[in-house]
């Protein structure tokens, strides 16, 4: 009887899940908390790189999320040393991750692909 309803349950978590998503950025767009950037890339992983960008915005002492299109080794690579950052590509971002985070930081090419999964 139970599992006549299970496809239905799936669906509707999956719902709650996106509308989870769309609150928390909304909260964070809100409070502008968010930041998009132009794309940009390292030609070697060094974390000094990527901490310079992270202090050009003034977010070296908060928590910050940097979303990608696709998968930048480079700069995830520059960022796994730090404990206050973490890099996800659009896919995967989830709401834990969004409201963790003190700052966000989009790459352009990656605002397409949160709209979308959000629509």
């Amino acid at each position: 009887m139970v599992l006549d309803h299970v496809p239905m349950i799936k669906r509707l978590i999956k719902k709650v899940k996106k509308l989870a998503r769309k609150s928390a950025l909304a909260y964070k767009a809100k409070n502008k908390e968010i930041l998009i950037l132009e794309d940009f890339n390292f030609s070697n992983p060094k974390t000094s790189d990527y901490l310079n960008i992270i202090k050009a915005f003034g977010l070296e002492t908060k928590k910050t999320l940097v979303v990608t299109s696709d998968i930048n080794n480079n700069i995830y690579l520059s960022s796994r040393n730090l404990k206050n950052s973490k890099v996800v590509i659009n896919s995967e971002l989830n709401t834990y991750e969004i409201t963790d985070a003190n700052n966000i930081l989009i790459l352009e090419s990656a605002v397409e692909g949160i709209e979308s999964t959000l629509k």
